[in-house]
């Protein structure tokens, strides 16, 4: 029985975490004599040589029952043209294991050109609802790569992904599908995407049961995936949740290289966020620049410290005035109380009463209306 029978059954066995499969898998390798997959399968007295609990021994003579089917599936799979690359062949990508070690899926379906896992890589990655700037910087990106001999990871998914696979594409460059889904399941993006990969420009993986449909699960546990394909990545556009974000905050706080677009003065994202958090920003073209301490301030951020300026400016020129005039000059909607604690909060601004109203002024400014004159 092929050792990609075993692997297939390994990888899906219910009841012990991706994780755990690796780390017997790597106390196996560890053993001298090495002890093969099969081995692991075929020789229960080596289980507790290999530290296995009672549970993980029964759930491994359990699955030894899926060893036909696997062998079925594996035959049938490979006389289709797909590829079964479990983590011990030389054809598994280098990268997939450096940045994901222990979380590394223990084999992966792939169709197309296998080659292009060992060549430097890079994901750009963004919303599926991606304003125009953003689609324009993937495109740009994407063709950048493509000129300096990179791979680009795609996740398949509307908006940004797409974008990066056709862009690199049509620019005669390479690329790797990513897929949420069973490889199987895939068969209109085979159809769509058939030339490239006879031209040995494209590759089509997937770490899930290849039959297994498209699912919202299989997306989320995708995006680690087009992560740790990739030496490094580029941010289009990212919100403050989500797979984007979270995966980026994953790759800074392992030291990933990432690359955020540099946002637009109007723009609502979150790209200035990370870039605070330790992202390199890029211009439109994916290039690194410098940002000045204005540049790095969020349009919340912004927003803030003109409104501030302008509260600022109201104090100077009015002495002590009372919360809702300030809200009329400001032109703000916003409650009273709500107005009365933000000001509060303002480290220039102080409070106090005078004939039992509420007054705000520039800390530290005594004018008439304290003194007990009009104004």
């Amino acid at each position: 029985m092929n050792e990609l029978t075993y692997w297939i059954t390994l990888y899906f066995i219910q009841g012990i975490t991706l994780k755990r499969k690796n780390e017997i898998y790597v106390e196996c390798y560890k053993c001298n004599p090495r002890i093969s997959i099969v081995q692991l399968f075929e020789e229960s007295s080596l289980w507790s040589t290999l530290g296995l609990s009672s549970e993980e021994m029964h759930l491994l003579s359990e699955s030894k029952k899926e060893l036909a089917n696997n062998s079925f599936l594996a035959e049938s799979l490979i006389s289709q043209g797909y590829e079964i690359i479990s983590m011990d062949s030389s054809d598994y990508s280098k990268a997939l294991k450096r940045n994901l070690q222990t979380n590394t899926p223990s084999i992966v379906f792939t169709k197309g050109n296998k080659a292009l896992l060992q060549e430097p890589a890079v994901a750009i990655v963004g919303s599926r609802s991606a304003d125009p700037i953003s689609l324009q910087f993937t495109s740009e990106t994407a063709k950048k790569c493509v000129s300096e001999g990179k791979v680009v990871v795609s996740g398949f998914a509307k908006g940004v992904d797409r974008m990066a696979l056709d862009a690199a594409l049509e620019a005669g460059g390479k690329s790797i599908i990513v897929l949420p889904q069973g490889i199987t399941t895939f068969a209109s993006g085979f159809k769509q995407y058939y030339k490239y990969i006879m031209q040995g420009r494209l590759l089509v993986l997937s770490a899930f049961h290849p039959n297994a449909p498209w699912s919202v699960e299989f997306a989320m546990r995708r995006n680690p995936y087009i992560y740790g394909l990739a030496d490094e990545i580029f941010v289009a556009q990212s919100d403050d949740k989500g797979g984007t974000w979270s995966g980026v905050i994953d790759g800074l706080r392992k030291k990933r290289t990432i690359y955020v677009r540099k946002p637009q003065d109007n723009e609502k994202n979150a790209n200035i966020l990370l870039i605070q958090k330790g992202a390199i920003a890029v211009d439109i073209k994916g290039n690194p620049i410098a940002l000045n301490p204005e540049e790095m301030l969020t349009s919340d951020e912004k927003e803030k410290k003109e409104r501030d300026e302008k509260i600022k400016q109201i104090l100077e020129q009015g002495g002590s005035i009372t919360s809702k005039l300030i809200l009329e000059k400001l032109s703000l909607n916003w409650s009273d109380p709500k107005m009365k604690t933000y000001l509060r909060a303002l480290a220039f601004v102080e409070e106090y009463k005078s004939k039992g109203k509420v007054y705000f002024r520039l800390k530290g400014k005594i004018d008439q209306l304290e003194l007990g004159c009009s104004i």
